[in-house]
């Protein structure tokens, strides 16, 4: 499958020099879900997403927003927009935007005007641990704002990537339901981050929720753990589980690069993802590394 074409559907870029990313301000986060990510405070950008590839075919990408000043939701798509006209890279976008705030709908507006803008991911507020949010709390997914500016994505024509820890999935699923028109993108497989025999029993009951929602699709994404490398077999089963779910046509893989880096590099990972799905069929395989993302993100890819 080396000449198997494929469309990363989540990888990010970013500038020290440009020094506008929130995470790379200040002290590291001791709650980030790889632990120490010092090692990403270095510049990533087109050359280097593509010395990382290695030899495999990566014919389009998506950049998913990556934390820029919030205060300047529109500046990371004008900055990337420029990386797009000088190295052909990315080819779409993720955007953000704020949807509990006032101007909401002037900043989705405003993305949904660019040419490479395809969707939107706008976190919602979440808990560190399950069930310490309150009901309606400002910026949550059951705050009314944030569901009013939501809804704006429909008319808008934007995608929206849903990225909350697993504990929040089945809350997430009313939200999927209240925008059937919207494609709801999971963010890395709904993060099995608790691979224990409770843990991966809760992660299977919401993604059976998560897939019964005509709307949804899945990235197949960062698999990376906190406290352990990245382990093959328990990782193959996960993205087997969650193919059988949502199918081929709903699936998508994705590097999360550099993020990923700070487990497993880029060659090694793709070379896993096509082991893992080696007897599936050609038409399988090309939903799953290209067809889902091109109809989903809408990449024109040449032949």
């Amino acid at each position: 499958m080396d000449d198997q074409p494929i469309i990363d559907a989540h990888h990010h870029f970013w500038s020290m020099a440009a020094n506008r990313h929130t995470m790379f301000q200040g002290a590291i986060d001791p709650g980030f879900f790889l632990g120490d990510y010092s090692a990403l405070r270095r510049d990533y950008l087109p050359a280097d997403y593509r010395a990382d590839w290695g030899g495999h075919n990566i014919v389009a990408s998506v950049h998913c927003e990556a934390e820029w000043d919030r205060a300047d939701q529109y500046g990371e798509t004008e900055w990337l927009a420029g990386l797009a006209a000088a190295e052909g890279l990315p080819t779409a976008l993720v955007g953000h935007a704020w949807l509990s705030t006032e101007n909401a709908g002037s900043v989705l507006r405003r993305q949904a005007a660019h040419p490479l803008v395809r969707g939107i991911r706008s976190k919602p507020k979440t808990s560190p641990t399950p069930g310490t949010l309150p009901e309606g709390a400002p910026g949550s997914m059951s705050d009314p704002a944030w569901r009013q500016g939501l809804q704006l994505l429909a008319s808008l024509g934007l995608s929206y990537d849903l990225r909350v820890p697993l504990w929040h999935l089945e809350e997430a699923v009313e939200i999927i339901r209240m925008i059937p028109d919207t494609p709801v993108i999971l963010n890395h497989t709904g993060f099995p981050w608790d691979r224990s025999t409770e843990g991966m029993a809760l992660w299977r009951r919401a993604m059976r929720l998560v897939a019964a929602e005509p709307n949804s699709v899945v990235k197949l994404s960062e698999f990376g753990l906190k406290d352990a490398p990245w382990d093959y077999e328990e990782n193959r089963a996960i993205v087997l589980e969650t193919i059988a779910l949502f199918g081929p046509n709903r699936c998508m893989f994705a590097s999360n690069f550099p993020v990923a880096g700070l487990r497993i590099g880029f060659a090694e990972l793709y070379d896993h993802y096509k082991r893992m799905v080696a007897d599936f069929t050609a038409e399988e395989r090309q939903a799953l590394f290209c067809g889902t993302a091109a109809r989903v993100y809408r990449v024109e890819v040449r032949a």
